[in-house]
């Protein structure tokens, strides 16, 4: 039935993604199947976790097919501290043994194997073992470094991360060819461990655009609900007089007859996409929403001993202020998410609300492209990686202050499409500065959107693929069938 399949649609041939993590939060992955599929015409198996819905173009797409395996029970540090070592070592064992039992046995033999790095062990090992055994060709996308991950956890100078750094780079070198996401890691790559990568930046696909005001209204009639409802009792978002089940107004639209428009005392819609991990320093987020908090009200001269209810009744009543209220919408899973949101609920802010959500991989693009400010906390364990949450906002049309570090420039471009920030002193100074006179005053935000808009526009994924992936695909091939 396969072979059938592909003689009759011009197919040449069957690749193999695979992710040892949840497929549904694995975007440049699933971009890269879809383009395996669509512009190498080949049928597509993707080996991961199950756990997120990936995106319905994956979904549908009818030369995809997804085999989830079982997911490790992420239960580590809930085990005496004795036991620990034990499981780093049966764990990835286990992991190895069921990776070799799906590309080996239960996929059809591929022309190549595309692997995502980190996690490095057992992955790398597993998929050149499974490339030898299958006379397959074998090509690591190079994400980050997977010792730096491990050695946020358990310390540089663990012999389990040295372990682990040599078996990364040991089976790095063996992969027929490498992909990599900047030119710093490639640098890296090609002078510390000899290996020689082809950059491939990440690029939102056509799904990431700015919103329609129709979708942004029909968007926050389904989100309506988690946005009235506060992570602690009240919050000025919650005073609103919005009716949560009401299709003709929300916080940020309202509908008149057959016309949509923006309600100008709305709060600004601050969004952040986060891991909730080591590598991601949410506290700085929640401390300069403080500081933009109590700026404000000292730019106002207001007293602090002035209740918090007045000052809601009046944005209840349209009340328009120099500075807006902020919503920061916190997307995404991870360990720490409980973690801050007890700390964001024992926060007292009149100005400044929070809500914590996951959405479905369609309603996400719209998030972005109907939000007024991106926020990325992302550090990179190596230095050497880029945040694909700020590709994506730009895609949208959404600037962006981000965490500086080493490579961030490759992407972020200060005072063009976005700013960086070291603390949350510099990020809330920068939240004053962009928002002062929102929504139709803050000539500094607009620039930026300029500057989003026109990077969002310039370079898609599939065009970044074609040009810099197919040929490095292509090649592989045909080096196994030659």
């Amino acid at each position: 039935m396969a072979g059938k399949g592909k003689e009759e649609d011009g197919r040449r041939g069957r690749a193999c993604v695979v992710v040892l993590g949840d497929v549904g939060r694995s975007p440049r992955m699933q971009y890269h199947a879809l383009s395996l599929a669509n512009q190498a015409c080949l049928e597509v198996d993707i080996v991961a976790y199950g756990g997120s819905e990936p995106h319905n173009a994956i979904l549908n797409n009818k030369y995809i097919h997804i085999l989830r395996m079982k997911q490790w029970p992420a239960a580590r540090q809930s085990l005496p501290k004795i036991l620990q070592p034990i499981i780093l070592l049966l764990k990835p064992l286990i992991q190895f043994c069921m990776l070799l039992w799906f590309l080996c046995i239960k996929i059809p033999k591929p022309d190549i194997f595309l692997v995502q790095n980190p996690p490095s062990v057992p992955t790398l090992v597993a998929v050149k073992w499974a490339s030898w055994l299958r006379h397959s060709s074998f090509v690591i996308d190079w994400h980050n470094f997977g010792y730096t991950l491990l050695g946020l956890s358990l310390g540089r100078n663990s012999h389990f991360v040295s372990a682990y750094k040599w078996i990364e780079k040991h089976y790095g070198k063996t992969a027929d060819a490498s992909l990599c996401v900047t030119r710093a890691m490639q640098h890296e790559l090609d002078q510390n461990w000899g290996i020689k990568a082809t950059v491939l930046y990440d690029q939102p696909p056509d799904f990431f655009h700015p919103a329609s005001l129709e979708e942004r209204h029909k968007l926050f009639c389904r989100l309506n609900k988690d946005l009235c409802q506060p992570l602690g009792i009240r919050d000025c978002i919650r005073t609103a007089s919005v009716n949560n089940d009401c299709q003709s107004e929300t916080l940020f639209t309202a509908e008149a007859g057959s016309s949509i428009y923006l309600k100008p005392n709305r709060p600004a819609l601050v969004v952040s996409s986060t891991s909730w991990t080591p590598d991601e320093d949410f506290s700085i987020l929640l401390e300069a929403a403080v500081m933009y908090d109590r700026r404000v009200a000292a730019i106002l001269n207001e007293d602090d001993s002035i209740d918090e209810e007045i000052i809601w009744k009046d944005i209840s009543n349209a009340k328009q202020c120099l500075y807006p209220r902020l919503l920061f919408i916190i997307t995404g899973k991870g360990p720490e998410k409980e973690k801050y949101e007890q700390k964001i609920k024992r926060l007292h802010l009149k100005r400044v609300a929070f809500r914590t959500m996951w959405l479905p991989a369609e309603d996400y693009p719209l998030l972005l492209g109907s939000s007024d400010l991106g926020v990325c906390l992302h550090t990179s364990s190596s230095g050497l990686d880029l945040p694909m949450k700020v590709v994506d906002m730009f895609g949208c049309g959404l600037p962006v202050c981000a965490v500086s570090y080493s490579c961030i420039e490759e992407l972020v471009r200060v005072d063009k499409n976005g700013l960086l920030f070291s603390s949350s002193s510099e990020l809330a100074d920068e939240l004053l500065m962009l928002f002062n006179g929102f929504p139709d005053q803050c000539d500094a935000l607009k620039v930026l959107k300029n500057g989003a808009l026109e990077l969002g526009s310039s370079a898609r994924w599939t065009t970044e693929w074609e040009e810099h992936a197919k040929p490095l695909i292509t090649e592989a091939i045909s080096k196994v069938r030659g």
